[in-house]
């Protein structure tokens, strides 16, 4: 693949992040577009984390807020993240590949219009119809692959299987309000540990870990919501590098773009 490429990723989520650091290390000048609030559990190693921070470093890779296009260039010293969610970036700067990976579990409208290569993650999409490819987001032995005619695995709402664990290791507000974090992402915790409170109410482990991801406390979540988890393996490291999963997706990703 030629270096100097610009691509753009809708999302910078954990997942996203992986896509965008295959990207940037392969030579991709990269724009992350999000949300204004971003509901990012496993901020440590996202890029979404930029948007309230202003930036973030994920391993080697720096990615920095901008507040418009005026602000974006191609300096591949860092990866730029810009709040806007409808995508209105795309059609400015007409990038040569776009990542869909919001997680919406639906298509929010990305389609093969909008640049020559369009790709789409998980479920939601169907190739060749909307996107040019979709690449599997579920654990398990089709993780990463690459589907040129179809879509990805619905979704479950169950977690992948981590040391005997799936959704056990969620933790879901208990009301809604502002997360008042107690731990810390990265510390680690007993079953009936108090990780955080939401509009008054704890919110416990349920197993022995590392808090793996902890939603921004600025962000208002609704009762039910996933706002953090906790890893059974508890090695804090892999609280601030990217999973292999994502870099399994992103690996999907980078091959349609090599045989394109």
């Amino acid at each position: 693949m030629e270096s100097g490429k610009l691509a753009i990723v809708r999302g910078g989520g954990d997942l996203a992040t992986g896509i965008i650091y295959r990207l940037w290390k392969v030579g991709c000048s990269v724009l992350s577009l999000e949300i204004p609030a971003p509901l990012v559990v496993r901020r440590t190693v996202a890029a979404a984390s930029a948007v309230f921070d202003g930036e973030t470093v994920i391993e080697d890779m720096k990615a920095v807020r901008i507040d418009s296009l005026n602000d974006f260039s191609c300096d591949r010293s860092r990866i730029y993240v810009l709040v806007d969610p409808e995508g209105r970036s795309i059609s400015e700067l007409r990038p040569d590949i776009l990542v869909d990976a919001i997680m919406a579990k639906e298509n929010l409208g990305t389609h093969k219009g909008m640049a020559p290569v369009v790709i789409g993650i998980g479920p939601g999409f169907s190739a060749p119809d909307d996107v040019d490819a979709v690449i599997e987001t579920k654990r398990g032995h089709y993780l990463g692959r690459v589907i040129r005619n179809g879509s990805a695995i619905p979704n479950t709402g169950v977690p992948g299987l981590i040391r005997g664990y799936t959704v056990e290791r969620l933790l879901r507000s208990p009301g809604e309000g502002y997360v008042i974090p107690v731990k810390k992402i990265g510390d680690s915790v007993m079953p009936g540990d108090v990780v955080a409170h939401v509009g008054g109410l704890p919110v416990s482990s349920q197993i022995e870990g590392i808090v793996r991801g902890l939603i921004h406390p600025s962000v208002k979540v609704k009762k039910g919501l996933k706002i953090g988890d906790i890893d059974p393996r508890g090695e804090r490291e892999h609280c601030f590098s990217i999973t292999d999963k994502s870099l399994a997706i992103a690996g999907g990703v980078l091959e349609v773009i090599m045989s394109a």
